[in-house]
């Protein structure tokens, strides 16, 4: 077979590209478009074959090239199995998003409105699946109804769920909700599983507007209630990747158990001795993993001349090699998974607990930002090296409290002669929160809680975390460390993965503004608030009763902080230019920008691949990791509720929705549903703008951060939902008066 192009093939505008990567290049995907497009009909794949010079012999690669982009949603094929361009018969691609009840609706790939899909249609696909469909009408409430035309890509292989028997026929209810339809399991398939069970169970038959889907298990996890069983089901429900490959394993057990004399070299040159620095790791009681530690000393003559911050993080990079094995399962992880009494580490125990764990008494290798901060607490200089150090003391932070606020003799005692330089520390902390208020960073103040478990695994109670000045020391020292590397990269322009939170979007901005006149208050700042306006205006409300209802709506009103190449600055914290540079044990972008920094200190660059697609990806493992440990945490709240069906309880509105209000408890620190039918006797409006249901009759209004009492009337495991009602039938009151 001849290598020579013919006429047909140069004329691809595209020739070269191809003919770089392949020895036998077939026609480009641009060039398929432009001739189905200029032919303006469905072609029959000969048809498309003879007019780009399609030889016979590479018919069944051109058939992958062209299957490839009808997955994309770039072709499709007719009935008569015709290639066609979609846009020219009016199709619109996008991802299926399932409902619990049945119905669905198509996110567009490009800008429009969703399509809603009914539970006919949502027959033929499962939630996350990639489809093509036709706009053929508008539902009853106005948004554009959609049919489905072609699968494109199936998201949905392996589902866990739960085992029913319904007279003989066994099924499987997928845990995800959003996953509708019911998954028939094919008879004699093993490992063999009864109803009740909890199992993993593989789509074997995809569904379709004729069959429901069919799957055999592969896993049977054991029953509902078993200790521990939450976690299992919302690792595989969220796809979180829970064991390391033999590989990764493999390499990290080659790895040595202690700093040798050879780690002092790296490939810039010799490692900086700080071992007699007297750094010292402050961190929560429980924790087991020392990814930082800090020294502060005053500068100058009576210590009036600022101050010397060293922070120095542990040089996971050096451990974990960029493009190998244990590389590859922490990107693939993106982040460490914290569920109540289980985490889910990005690297093995070996590099996360030991070998990279800022120990005390032990050596270790670190990468150190060196800094001078101003008395105004600005940074003035900073240095980044590669260091051997010595932790002098592992502290937690009730310890530190205790020796710099309470005069605590125990703590005070254990401190001993590393006193002066935690008070060195504190004074930059004052000074550095100056700074902060200065900078107009916005401080919201939120409410964490602890779990606490009996012998069993259950909760026995949940209690309030407080954090303490000792937290706050600590978070400011990381916050300048952070600040400094992104500073580094950019001054260097190397690229980064910057940590980016842009401020409200035009519509949540107006719809802020319209909820704050009914209160008599503005936000200033125009049409492009910064940081500051909003910090200011949190300090005028902070006295308020209703304070907590302002902050929550202005909480709401910002966008989620990503990772993302282009650095837009962010927002909350008012810094122009920010990324993760302190806790690469645990958080992959932090384990990049090692790297990075690395590299510029060589007079390098280092190059991972597409930065955009690495932030996209660890922004999503960051979301999936939310939304497991909030399933795990749901489904514990629920088990903890279940005994307490009947009793009364107070607490706030935390939600208002078209459906009904969600609460949360004051002492219990749990949150359940009341829904809209429960409300009273009365036709109930939600107001989105002023996040309120209101009563057409009676003009009762419930809204956000509303105080109110209700009884606890149903705990459902399956779906860990809790519902209450309100307790005026039992005395109570609920809701105000308009």
């Amino acid at each position: 077979m001849s290598n020579k192009p013919s006429k047909a093939r140069k004329r691809d505008p595209h020739y070269e590209r191809e003919a770089g990567k392949y020895e036998n290049p077939l026609p480009s995907r641009e060039y398929v478009l432009s001739t189905l497009t200029e032919r303006g009909v469905p072609l029959t794949f000969e048809e498309l074959a003879t007019l780009l010079d399609v030889r016979e012999q590479e018919y069944e690669a051109f058939l992958r090239r062209l299957g490839a982009m009808q997955r994309d949603g770039q072709i499709m094929q007719n009935r008569r199995g015709d290639y066609l361009i979609p846009d020219k018969a009016d199709l619109i691609r996008g991802r299926v998003e399932g409902h619990p009840d049945g119905y669905g609706f198509l996110v567009r790939d490009e800008e429009g409105p969703d399509l809603f899909l009914g539970p006919k249609e949502m027959d033929k696909a499962l939630h996350g699946d990639r489809v093509m469909a036709r706009i053929v009408g508008m539902d009853r409430r106005g948004r554009p109804e959609g049919k489905i035309v072609e699968v494109l890509e199936r998201a949905n292989h392996r589902v866990v769920g739960r085992v029913h028997n319904e007279h003989g026929v066994l099924f499987v209810v997928a845990e995800n909700r959003r996953i509708s339809q019911d998954i028939m399991l094919a008879p004699g398939a093993r490992p063999k599983a009864v109803a009740g069970q909890v199992v993993v169970v593989e789509i074997i038959e995809q569904p379709s507007k004729h069959s429901q889907p069919i799957g055999k298990v592969v896993e049977v996890l054991g029953n509902y209630a078993d200790p521990g069983m939450e976690i299992e089901i919302a690792l595989r429900k969220h796809e979180l990747p829970f064991e390391f490959s033999r590989e990764g394993l493999a390499e990290a057990k080659k790895l040595p158990d202690t700093v040798r004399k050879s780690d002092w070299k790296w490939e810039g040159g010799i490692r900086e001795d700080i071992r007699s620095l007297p750094l010292v790791t402050i961190d929560g009681e429980t924790a087991r993993d020392f990814d930082d530690a800090v020294y502060c000393e005053r500068q100058g003559k009576d210590g009036k001349g600022g101050f010397r911050l060293v922070v120095a993080i542990a040089d996971v990079s050096h451990y974990v090699q960029a493009a190998r094995d244990l590389d590859r399962d922490a990107c693939e992880r993106g982040n460490s998974v914290y569920f109540p009494r289980r985490v889910i580490p990005m690297l093995p125990e070996k590099i996360s607990n030991g070998l990279c764990s800022l120990n005390p008494q032990v050596e270790r290798l670190c990468m150190v930002c060196d800094m001078a901060i101003a008395a105004n607490g600005v940074i003035k200089r900073y240095r980044f090296y590669p260091a051997v150090m010595f932790s002098h003391a592992r502290l937690t932070y009730n310890e530190v409290a205790g020796a710099l606020y309470e005069n605590d003799p125990a703590a005070t005692e254990k401190i001993g002669a590393l006193l002066p330089h935690l008070r060195s520390l504190e004074d930059l902390y004052r000074v550095l929160v100056k700074a902060r208020w200065a900078r107009g960073a916005i401080d919201f103040e939120t409410v964490e809680t602890q779990m606490i478990f009996d012998e069993q695994g259950k909760i026995a109670r949940i209690i309030p975390v407080s954090r303490n000045d000792a937290h706050r020391i600590i978070e400011e020292c990381m916050l300048a460390a952070n600040v400094c590397a992104s500073d580094f990269l950019h001054e260097n322009e190397h690229a980064a993965l910057y940590r980016i939170h842009e401020g409200p979007t035009p519509e949540k901005l107006e719809k802020l503004r319209e909820f704050l006149k009914e209160f008599g208050l503005q936000l200033s700042g125009g049409d492009e608030p910064h940081a500051k306006d909003y910090a200011k205006l949190l300090e005028k409300v902070k006295a308020r009763p209703d304070m907590q209802l302002l902050q929550t709506v202005m909480l709401r009103s910002l966008q989620q902080a990503v990772y993302s190449p282009d650095n837009v600055g962010h927002f909350g914290l008012a810094y122009e230019s920010y990324t993760h540079f302190t806790s690469p044990i645990r958080r992959y972008p932090d384990l990049v920008i090692h790297r990075a920094i690395k590299a510029v200190l060589q007079g390098e660059k280092y190059r991972p691949g597409n930065w955009e697609e690495i932030g996209i990806h660890c922004s999503q493992t960051e979301r999936r990791a939310d939304e497991a440990t909030r399933d795990v945490e749901s489904w514990l709240k629920c088990y903890y509720m279940r005994e307490r069906i009947g009793e009364e309880f107070v607490g706030s509105v935390s939600a208002v929705t078209s459906f009904g209000i969600f609460v949360a408890l004051d002492d219990v620190f749990v949150e359940g549903l009341v829904h809209i039918s429960e409300l009273g006797s009365d036709y109930f409006h939600y107001d989105d703008a002023k996040h309120q249901l209101v009563g057409e009759r009676g003009g009762k209004r419930f809204r956000l951060a509303d105080r109110v009492r209700v009884q606890l009337v149903r705990v459902d495991m399956e779906s860990s939902k809790i519902d209450f009602r309100l307790a005026e039938e039992a005395g109570g009151k609920g809701g105000r008066r308009g």
